[in-house]
């Protein structure tokens, strides 16, 4: 088992910034690769960004390419989303993923974490 906890979601204005944690516990961090999916209100679960262990490769959705980072610190256990340039249309609940697999799919997905909200006001 693999334990998930997303933090640093809240409310912010179009043009700035949050940056988002998951604190992974339980199995080996280290072996999974990680990623973070987001859910509008009414819409799918939809991917984010990605990242492979241990942190060489990572992949972005094209409408966050550019202006998100993922990374990821094995030593403590967390994974990061640092957002930039938010945009209204960038509001959801954003969850945590990992996977020893493929995390670019829901369906890839071992583990979810309960998600944190991001709310971007125009």
């Amino acid at each position: 088992q693999v334990q998930l906890v997303e933090s640093g979601g809240g409310l912010v204005q179009a043009g700035g910034s949050l940056r988002l944690s998951c604190a992974a516990s339980g199995r080996t961090f280290s072996s999974y690769n990680m990623g973070w999916f987001r859910q509008a209100p009414g819409k799918e679960r939809e991917f984010v960004a990605a990242i492979s262990w241990p942190g060489g490769s990572t992949y972005y959705a094209d409408s966050v390419k550019g202006r998100f980072t993922i990374s990821r610190d094995n030593a403590k256990n967390t994974l990061y989303l640092q957002m930039n340039s938010l945009k209204p249309e960038d509001t959801a609940v954003y969850y945590c993923a990992a996977s020893r697999g493929t995390v670019e799919s829901p369906r890839g997905v071992e583990y979810w974490g309960k998600g944190t909200l991001v709310t971007v006001s125009s």
